[in-house]
């Protein structure tokens, strides 16, 4: 069995638990004891901590998660109906490649009973395993990460926090449709790197941009299926680590927006959290991103991909060399633009499909201005 590889929680904070009352978050969740586990048929949501670490060069400290789960518990829930399990931890291995098999085997079953898992690491390079989880779906994948570096590394290098990305672009079978980054620094990354990601069709977002306008982001995350969050990309005044000091990055409240994004989002269906240092005040920061994307989770409103078509207003804008077509939902007033089907027998995406976007593309494509995430994803569509 997949799970078992996750050990049970820790007894120190079951018995934090029992001090609590009816009304925190603690006392509502199911968890993994030494004497049951959690009936995964009631689950909508699930807690892993991956306990593995020896990607990161930056650190030598063995993860502890205790902080961040006593502070979670201790929180007061929204006005929240799906049901949340802790289901433990998945110990280090013998090797990081033990750990990443364990993760994706656990991430993937997950998956299969539409439950979300909420992993907390560990080093960035278990997005890696995140991403090999989806093999057994046979889909493609878009992933979205919240860093301030690419994490690009040599074609011959192990896997890493700083190198994973390479992996996941070169490995076969190669899954991935999409890669989109959020909040890089341009001082972090070389400009190869960054012609690279052009060269792709990927996407990428200066951290500027999305401080100054933050709604950007949705609809990036309204096409994810994993979002991967290095904590390094919080500003350290406000993330409290001290031991990979950031003087700038996004602050607590931009943070927990995005969380919030990535939680409401219909597609997103696993959440990432990695790079944490372990002190205790990056874990009270931590605790409430994980707060917000069960919020966010909790208002997820089942349209496009999962509802159907007949409850979108339908705009037509012709532009000089090509007829766009939008569609707006009645329900949220969320934008949507398609995609068409281009028969050349290799492409990626099999029909029509609608490209999450937002009112000012809409807005831009009247004034004749072709959306770029548009042209990325036909140019990647007729590869």
């Amino acid at each position: 069995m997949e799970f078992d590889f996750l050990k049970p929680i820790d007894s120190d904070i079951l018995e934090e638990i029992k001090k609590l009352s009816s009304q925190q978050l603690g006392s509502k969740i199911v968890f993994h004891t030494d004497e049951q586990f959690p009936d995964l048929n009631k689950i909508n949501i699930a807690i892993i901590g991956v306990l593995e670490n020896r990607g990161n060069d930056k650190t030598t400290t063995d993860v502890d998660l205790l902080a961040i789960r006593k502070e979670l518990y201790s929180m007061f829930p929204g006005n929240w109906d799906a049901s949340i399990a802790d289901l433990g931890n998945i110990l280090a291995g013998n090797s990081a490649d033990d750990s990443y098999f364990a993760l994706r085997k656990v991430v993937s079953d997950l998956i299969k009973k539409k439950i979300i898992p909420i992993v907390i690491g560990g080093s960035q390079d278990l997005t890696f395993a995140l991403y090999r989880a989806y093999d057994e779906l046979e889909q493609m994948v878009n992933l979205v990460t919240i860093d301030s570096k690419f994490d690009f590394g040599k074609e011959n290098e192990g896997v890493s926090a700083a190198s994973y990305l390479t992996k996941i672009i070169i490995d076969e079978p190669n899954n991935l449709f999409n890669y989109c980054n959020i909040g890089y620094q341009t001082y972090y990354n070389s400009q190869e790197e960054i012609d690279l990601i052009e060269k792709l069709f990927f996407d990428a977002y200066r951290l500027g941009e999305i401080s100054n306008n933050i709604a950007l982001a949705e609809p990036v995350f309204r096409d994810a299926d994993i979002v991967s969050l290095d904590l390094n990309s919080i500003k350290s005044s406000d993330s409290g680590n001290f031991v990979t000091f950031t003087p700038n990055g996004f602050n607590g409240k931009e943070i927990c927006s995005l969380a919030r994004y990535a939680g409401i989002s219909d597609k997103v269906s696993v959440f990432g959290i990695f790079n944490h240092n372990d002190s205790v005040q990056e874990s009270i920061l931590v605790a409430q991103i994980i707060w917000y994307f069960i919020e966010g989770f909790h208002y997820r409103s089942n349209e496009y991909p999962f509802g159907s078509r007949e409850n979108y207003i339908k705009y037509i804008v012709p532009l000089e060399e090509e007829v766009l077509v939008f569609y707006k939902s009645d329900k949220t007033d969320r934008w949507w633009i398609e995609i068409p089907f281009i028969s050349n027998g290799s492409n990626k995406l099999k029909r029509n499909t609608l490209l999450p976007c937002s009112y000012d593309e809409y807005l831009g494509a009247c004034n004749q201005e072709l959306p770029e995430r548009w042209w990325k994803a036909q140019r990647k569509n007729s590869i």
